[in-house]
């Protein structure tokens, strides 16, 4: 995911921000606003930008005034401003020829993407994280120094382990907040994920939004994930809802295929560099994960590179079988593939191509009132698979057929 650095104007100056750019072609952009004193370079912001990339989704992440290396005095600064400094952010990819589609709000965050989208006619899809039905929540954070704040003004909090300047005019500003009114005025698609045991924005929150909310409106369940989605399972999971979620509402579609391509190209990118997760697309449509076990370094969260391959073959091999019986209107009811992959000795496979070569081993199920001659047929087509083809040029290709039944699997 190529990431450029980049600084726009904010209501008070120059605010610091990250735009992640797809490896392939640009079908849409987002904006992400992060949570009250958090920034943007927050696990779970990272990764939701990294999902929406490998779909042709830039998305612009940005430090509000005061935070992270953007500029300003914090303690000058108000959900209103906050508001303002996210209409800057749209303002300059509105300039860049890059008009955002999708607001992504995590927290107050949420809270401002919810109130700016109302006067934001060009947002088509709206989703927040753990956001606050009413702005001022998030002064119970600092409820202690409330009458320190209004008797002089200003007063340095702790919030997570890190010193804040907090002024009166934030408190005055998020006690007028009321989100009802932009909420009922949202003419865009809207997302509500929250964790039921969120600690720090209850759950409440998510369902006044949602009954405010018109419809389209969704609500999603990050079930015991922690109000800052730390977790790299919950985060990859926020992510993946936003992905598929979005999708529906956004006009993502890609170019025409390459020259020599055309089923397209299959892109696999890094979704963790300190392990080996891989989120795969193809085109906008088609996502998988790919990993390793965690026996080899990996986190087990998608189907190793040889598992990839094995279900290429047990899907093209049932795909065919398929597509003869149906020509032949045989009465095949059902098809299932098991594949499995080692690594065996050449001689074993009576080859002569290193010491190692691939094998795979193929069981193949047909259900149905077949005679023998029809289950013959049927594995021979087996063979010609074009996957299987394309494998047994330089591996080895075992496959077996499983005793006859004509019992209907079952279905759900």
């Amino acid at each position: 995911m190529p990431t450029e650095r980049i600084t726009f104007p904010g209501h008070a100056g120059p605010l610091d921000a990250r735009l992640d750019l797809p490896e392939g072609p640009h079908l849409a952009t987002a904006v992400f606003a992060h949570c009250f004193t958090c920034g943007k370079d927050i696990p779970a912001a990272r990764r939701i930008a990294a999902r929406l990339s490998t779909m042709g989704i830039a998305v612009l992440r940005f430090d509000f005034t005061g935070l992270g290396h953007s500029e300003g005095e914090f303690s000058n600064t108000s959900f209103t401003s906050n508001v303002e400094d996210l209409e800057k952010a749209v303002e300059y990819l509105n300039d860049r020829d890059m008009p955002p589609t999708l607001l992504i709000g995590h927290s107050l965050g949420g809270a401002a993407v919810l109130k700016a989208t109302a006067d934001l006619p060009q947002i088509k899809a709206v989703a927040t994280l753990g956001a606050p039905f009413d702005p001022e929540h998030v002064t119970h954070n600092f409820a202690d120094a409330l009458p320190e704040i209004i008797s002089k003004g200003v007063a340095e909090v702790s919030l997570g382990g890190r010193p804040f300047r907090i002024g009166k005019q934030f408190i005055d500003d998020v006690a007028q907040g009321a989100l009802t009114p932009a909420i009922g005025k949202l003419d865009a698609a809207l997302l509500i994920l929250h964790a039921p045991r969120d600690s720090i924005v209850s759950i409440d929150n998510a369902s006044q939004i949602f009954l405010a909310a018109k419809h389209p409106k969704s609500f999603v369940t990050l079930d015991d994930a922690d109000h800052l989605i730390t977790s790299s399972e919950h985060a990859e999971y926020a992510a993946d809802i936003i992905a598929t979620w979005a999708k529906r509402y956004l006009s993502l579609t890609p170019p025409a295929p390459p020259i020599g391509a055309p089923e397209g190209v299959v892109r696999s990118a890094e979704a963790d560099p300190k392990g080996f997760l891989q989120d795969i697309t193809h085109g906008t449509r088609h996502h998988i994960l790919a990993d390793e076990p965690r026996a080899y370094g990996g986190t087990n969260k998608g189907l190793s590179p040889y598992g990839l391959v094995s279900a290429g073959l047990a899907a093209c091999t049932s795909m065919t079988i398929r597509m003869y019986a149906r020509r032949k209107e045989w009465p095949l009811d059902h098809v299932s593939v098991d594949v499995s992959h080692n690594k065996v000795h050449a001689q074993d496979a009576d080859a002569a191509i290193g010491d190692k070569v691939d094998e795979w081993k193929r069981r193949i199920t047909l259900t149905g009132a077949l005679d023998d001659t029809q289950r013959a047929r049927l594995m021979e087509i087996a063979d010609k698979c074009p996957v299987h083809r394309t494998l047994e040029r330089s591996s080895t290709v075992i496959t077996e057929l499983t005793p006859a039944t004509t019992q209907t699997p079952a279905t759900t």
